[in-house]
């Protein structure tokens, strides 16, 4: 099935998003339908502009839109308020479920990808606490508090730190995960893996000495 002859009733998208994401992130029903208006210009949209290579429509649901709110569930001391950047935001994960979960944050999808950027300005048109930048995550002026990435090689964010933001949060594949834990230049603050069984873990770190 082609992403552009995704099921378009919500009903089946909120039955199978709550069955997976229930059990560790209760969602209203406007947010709900947020995620999937999202969905269903994810499925018109990438056609021709290849937002995704995820062909099933039910792993979209649990490889995007379940993983990023579980990752968005794990962020430590992230109060009202917080700035998040989301580098390489791609198809808006996990940036978009991130903000539609936690309205009080503040997030920021950094796309280089021109074409995508006119993306995720149309899929974030009805949420007010998110701004799209076209450009390298390296010309960013604004002060943050988070970077979180999950398609970006994670050298690439961590290179980030501490100028763009003073903490990064990752989802990335357990052996990445390994890699980086074993690096003296960063400390831990929390990993944990997905509830899935697809070795994917939600990693938070610092600088070392911060």
């Amino acid at each position: 099935m082609s992403t552009s002859t995704w099921p378009q009733d919500p009903d089946w998208f909120a039955s199978r998003l709550r069955d997976q994401i229930d059990p560790y992130v209760r969602l209203t029903d406007d947010q709900v339908a947020s995620l999937h208006r999202h969905f269903v210009l994810l499925g018109r949209w990438n056609a021709k502009l290849n937002l995704t290579a995820v062909r099933s429509p039910e792993e979209a649901v649990l490889r995007h839109y379940c993983e990023a709110l579980f990752f968005a569930s794990q962020i430590p001391d992230a109060p009202a308020g917080t700035r998040f950047a989301d580098v390489g935001s791609g198809a808006g994960f996990p940036g978009i479920p991130m903000a539609i979960a936690r309205p009080d944050w503040r997030v920021t999808l950094i796309e280089s990808h021109q074409r995508k950027g006119v993306f995720l300005r149309e899929a974030t048109r009805q949420l007010g606490n998110v701004e799209v930048l076209s450009i390298r995550a390296e010309a960013v002026t604004q002060n943050l508090d988070w970077l979180v990435s999950r398609a970006v090689e994670p050298g690439e964010v961590l290179a980030l730190l501490p100028g763009l933001a003073p903490r990064v949060g990752l989802l990335i594949g357990s052996n990445d995960a390994d890699q980086i834990s074993g690096d003296a230049k960063f400390r831990i603050i929390s990993s944990t893996p997905l509830p899935w069984g697809s070795r994917r873990v939600c990693l938070f770190l610092v600088p070392r000495g911060t």
